[in-house]
């Protein structure tokens, strides 16, 4: 159990309950409004997501060779022997089933057209690591982390409790989805070492390691002035408590990536970076939800 928990990767499901958190907000006129139930749905869909692909990648990537020794990070399972490519595989289904299961009775709640986004969703967490054309070596992993732990995962969120799009929810979706795409950036900067040589272009593979830390620099920088616009937009004064908060990023995540933090350094980058999307989602969430009293 302990390794399946590894395998996980708990520290990543702050992108599934950021954006369920931020999107049920948006949607709240009054706080008895809320439709908890289909909240909790949405939430259980959005974790089962993000353990399908934490475990699909882990998988696909060990069974690739992409994973080896030289890899700095959290062990994964497959390439260290701790659980074998067939028992990841079945576990990849279990999280995928346990997403469509919540998902299906969520549809019967609302529209079954969500079946069809779920099922995108689904093909796009497979298709990450796995498939003939993974995304992710085709320089491609953050433009889908960005619509589907971004626009989707929030909008979504907020559209299943109103049954309808409102603006704020797409200005709100904008940080959330680009500090969701800084871990991957993170993540990929760090691994540039070992992707580049097992043939893996990651986006940081493509765009080099200056360019990539740039790039952080600038994903950080534009999600936390996201924050003043969102609190403009939705009239959620609170909203800025966000910015505040935010402001310590500087110092233990884009400093340490201008002076060349590199290998094991950047470990610390990315716990910092999913911190960051952790509180800056949950602000945002309450500021929203504190508009509606």
């Amino acid at each position: 159990m302990r390794h399946w928990v590894e395998a996980a990767r708990p520290r990543t499901l702050a992108a599934a309950v950021v954006p369920v958190a931020v999107g049920t907000a948006a949607s709240a006129r009054e706080p008895g409004d809320l439709l908890l139930g289909r909240a909790m749905l949405a939430l259980v869909v959005a974790l089962a997501l993000q353990v399908a692909v934490n475990f699909a990648n882990d998988w696909f990537d060990g069974v690739a060779g992409i994973d080896t020794g030289e890899r700095v990070g959290p062990r994964r399972a497959v390439a260290s022997g701790l659980v074998t490519p067939e028992a990841m595989r079945s576990g990849v289904i279990a999280a995928l089933v346990v997403a469509g299961a919540a998902g299906f009775v969520l549809a019967a709640m609302t529209t079954w057209w969500l079946l069809a986004v779920g099922l995108s969703c689904g093909l796009a967490a497979l298709g990450y690591s796995g498939g003939p054309r993974p995304y992710a070596s085709a320089a491609l992993g953050e433009v889908f982390v960005f619509v589907f732990f971004g626009l989707v995962a929030t909008v979504g969120s907020q559209w299943i409790q109103d049954d309808a799009f409102t603006v704020i929810a797409w200005v709100a979706a904008v940080p959330v989805g680009l500090l969701a795409v800084a871990l991957l950036v993170v993540n990929n900067l760090r691994d540039i070492a070992t992707d580049e040589p097992a043939g893996k272009r990651t986006l940081a593979v493509v765009l080099g390691d200056e360019r990539t830390r740039s790039l952080l620099a600038a994903l950080v920088r534009l999600a936390i002035a996201m924050a003043v616009v969102v609190t403009l937009v939705g009239d959620a004064v609170w909203a800025l408590l966000a910015v505040a908060l935010a402001l310590p990023a500087w110092r233990v995540i884009i400093r340490p990536i201008r002076e060349g933090a590199a290998g094991g350094a950047l470990i610390g980058v990315l716990e910092a970076t999913a911190r960051l999307h952790l509180v800056n989602g949950l602000v945002l969430a309450v500021g929203l939800l504190l508009r509606a009293r």
